[in-house]
């Protein structure tokens, strides 16, 4: 994940809850992760971190931090066009994903 240091500086996220296709190893997903950190969403202006979360009954997490919502609703726009970041998607199971967007208010 990356380097959360000006996390505190965050106004605005993304929460997407999610499960990986069948047969998808979560070792392969935190692979994936580092390339679209690196090639993807730390470019992009706006962009405080990023962090993957594991919950129970196979439920994942992935939360990317702005500096407002609007910031982060336009960099999670971008995924579908983001070579890196289709190779995240394609591991995941479509019919599980809950994406939201949220203002920090304190």
């Amino acid at each position: 994940m990356t380097n959360l240091t000006n996390i505190g500086n965050f106004a605005g996220m993304e929460f997407a809850r999610f499960k990986l296709k069948e047969g998808v190893s979560e070792e392969t997903m935190l692979e994936i992760i580092k390339e679209v950190d690196a090639n993807f969403l730390q470019k992009e202006e706006g962009f405080l971190g990023h962090v993957a979360l594991k919950g129970s009954n196979g439920i994942y997490a992935d939360v990317v931090f702005a500096t407002s919502q609007e910031k982060a609703q336009k960099i999670c726009g971008k995924w579908m066009d983001n070579a890196f970041a289709l190779k995240y998607i394609e591991l995941i199971d479509e019919e599980s994903v809950d994406m939201t967007f949220w203002n920090r208010i304190k």
